[in-house]
This record gives C-alpha cells, sequence and structure tokens, in this order.
C-alpha cells in the first residue's frame, strides 16, 4: 500500500471514528496530493511516496511555523490546535535522526575526508544533507556542523 492509498484509507477511518481533527487534516494533505498531481498534469491519480512525503513535511513546517508565530502572540488555544495537527501529520513521517546520530554521520565524514574550513562549510553542509536526505532535519544537521566546526 503507497503512503497516498493509506492516507485515503484514512480518511475514510477517520470519518467513521468521527474524528473531526483527523479527518479535517488528512483531507487536507489528500487536497495538497490532488493539487500537485493537477500541475504536474499526470494521467495516473496516484503520488508516488517521495511526493507525499514531500507534500507532508511542507505541511508540517507550516504547522511548526504556525504554532512558533501562535505562541509569540500568546494565541497559546490556537498553538494548542497546530500542535495536534502537527502531530498527525508526525505519523505519516519517516522517524528523523537525533543530534546525536547526525554528528556520528559529521565526525565520520570529517574523519574520511577533512575538516573543511569556513568558506567550505555549506559544500560539506550540502554533501552532508545529501547522505542524510529524508533522515535529518535541516536545523539539527546545521546545528551539528556549527557546533563541531567551531571546536
Amino acid at each position: 500500500m503507497t503512503l497516498h492509498q493509506k492516507i485515503r484509507a484514512d480518511i475514510k477511518e477517520s470519518m467513521l471514528a468521527k474524528d473531526e481533527t483527523r479527518t479535517l487534516v488528512l483531507r487536507g494533505v489528500q487536497a495538497e496530493i490532488q493539487k500537485e498531481l493537477l500541475t504536474k498534469k499526470t494521467s495516473t491519480n496516484e503520488a508516488t511516496d517521495e511526493e507525499v512525503l514531500a507534500i507532508v513535511k511542507r505541511l508540517s513546517k507550516q504547522r511548526k511555523d504556525s504554532i512558533e508565530q501562535f505562541t509569540k502572540g500568546n494565541r497559546l488555544d490556537l498553538a494548542k490546535n497546530e500542535a495536534r495537527e502537527l502531530a498527525i501529520l508526525e505519523t505519516y513521517l519517516p522517524e528523523v535522526m537525533s543530534r546525536d546520530e547526525i554528528k556520528k554521520v559529521a565526525e565520520a565524514k570529517i574523519k574520511k575526508d577533512g575538516a573543511p574550513d569556513k568558506a567550505k562549510t555549506g559544500q560539506f553542509m550540502g554533501a552532508l544533507m545529501k547522505e542524510l536526505k529524508g533522515k535529518a532535519d535541516g536545523g539539527d544537521v546545521k546545528a551539528v556542523v556549527d557546533e563541531l566546526l567551531t571546536k
């Protein structure tokens, strides 16, 4: 079962369970998938897992930004709602690596290729992100690299 099929099945399941929040979030994901399929003008009704993951990541990032803004604006009720929606979206994302795991990979890369100087930090980050594609958060990778290179 593809991720797109799973989301469709989960929409039906959440509707039967009368879980309004989950239904609303999953319908939003489905709408974004349909929009993506229309812009690509594909003949298929099915999005690939990579496309669905990209959409879910984008929607998760939007929720995180909203939570941050609502918290700054002292609108904790809205932040709480966004956090519930984010939790639903995160169930469809692969587990991300912890900073310790990222640090191990980065240290191994530094041992293999040598520590980059300040001018080549961006290239190092790019290579590391390519290696960790989809497994780690970019902000965490940047924090680990900055920590390792300022020692």
